[in-house]
C-alpha cells in the first residue's frame, strides 16, 4: 500500500512539473482582461503596479479581475487579514532570455536580501530594510545554512527558513514554501515567529505573502498579494499598508535581480 501511495504521489509531482514547463505561454492581456491602461502601464513600469486595501475587500485585482488561480488569491485571504498590498510586475525579456529555472534560482539566493535600501521618513535617509538575511535549519534550529548553488531543475515543491535583521522589527523569522504550479512557481512567505519590538506587531502565521511568477510573452510576470494581521498599538504608530508595501517592493528587487543579474 506504501508503494503504491508513493508511486501516485511521485507521478503526480513528475507530471505537474512537466506541465508548468509545457503549458502554453499566455500574455499579460490574457491573464489580466479587464486591467485599466493605467495598471498595466504602472506594472510594466520601473517598480510596477501596487494597490492597498484595508479590512473589507471586493475589489482585489487577482480574484475579480484577472486569471491568476484562485487558491494563490485565497492562500492570504482565509487568514482574515486587516490589511493587504497587492502588486503586479512586469520583466520585460522579448528575446525569451530568462526561464522559469532562473526564477527558481533567483529566489534560492535568499542572502541577496541584505542590505536592500529603503526610504526612512523617520530618518529622512535611504537605509536597508533588512540588515542580516540568513537561511536556517529549520523553524526548530537557528543555526545558520549556505544557499545552494544554482540548480539544474526544479523540485516540485521546498520548503527553507530564514532568519531576518528587520530595520523595525529586529531578528524576524520566516518560512518560505516554493510549490510549481502548472504554468509557473508559486512562492509562499510566512512568519512563524511574531514581529516584535517593543510591542508585538504581528503575531505568528499572521503575515503571508504570496508570490506566483509566470513566464509570459512579453517577459515574467510576478503577481503579489501580501497580508497582515496587525496589532491595533502597531497599526498606530506605523501605517501598515506602508509596511508591507516596503518589504513587498524589496523582494520584488530581489528576485528581479536575481533573475536579471541586475
Amino acid at each position: 500500500m506504501r508503494v503504491t501511495t508513493f508511486f501516485v504521489s511521485f507521478l503526480f509531482l513528475a507530471t505537474a512539473s512537466i506541465s508548468a514547463q509545457t503549458a502554453a505561454v499566455r500574455s499579460f492581456d490574457e491573464i489580466f482582461p479587464t486591467l485599466s491602461a493605467d495598471a498595466r502601464k504602472a506594472a510594466f513600469g520601473n517598480g510596477g503596479y501596487f494597490k492597498s486595501y484595508k479590512v473589507s475587500v471586493t475589489d482585489i485585482i487577482g480574484s475579480t479581475q484577472s486569471k491568476i488561480e484562485p487558491h494563490i488569491i485565497d492562500a492570504v485571504l482565509n487568514k482574515n487579514p486587516g490589511y493587504l498590498v497587492e502588486t503586479i510586475l512586469v520583466i520585460p525579456d522579448a528575446a525569451n532570455k530568462y526561464s522559469l529555472l532562473d526564477v527558481y534560482n533567483a529566489l534560492g539566493k535568499v542572502r541577496a536580501l541584505k542590505g536592500r535600501l529603503y526610504h526612512s521618513h523617520t530618518r529622512k535617509e535611504d537605509i536597508p530594510l533588512f540588515e542580516e538575511v540568513t537561511r536556517i535549519e529549520s523553524d526548530k534550529k537557528n543555526v545558520p545554512v549556505g544557499d545552494p548553488p544554482p540548480a539544474s531543475r526544479i523540485p516540485p515543491s521546498e520548503t527553507v527558513y530564514m532568519r531576518i535583521k528587520d530595520a523595525n522589527f529586529g531578528n524576524s523569522f520566516y518560512r518560505g514554501d516554493l510549490t510549481l504550479e502548472r504554468r509557473g512557481l508559486r512562492y509562499s512567505l510566512t512568519n512563524f515567529k511574531s514581529l516584535t519590538k517593543i510591542i508585538t506587531a504581528i503575531k505568528a502565521e499572521k503575515f503571508t505573502a504570496q508570490l506566483y511568477i509566470e513566464p509570459i510573452s512579453e517577459g515574467i510576470l510576478i503577481y503579489a498579494l501580501a497580508g497582515a494581521d496587525v496589532s491595533s498599538a502597531a497599526a498606530a504608530i506605523v501605517e501598515p499598508t506602508s509596511a508591507i508595501g516596503k518589504r513587498l517592493a524589496v523582494i520584488l528587487e530581489w528576485i528581479t535581480d536575481g533573475i536579471t543579474g541586475g
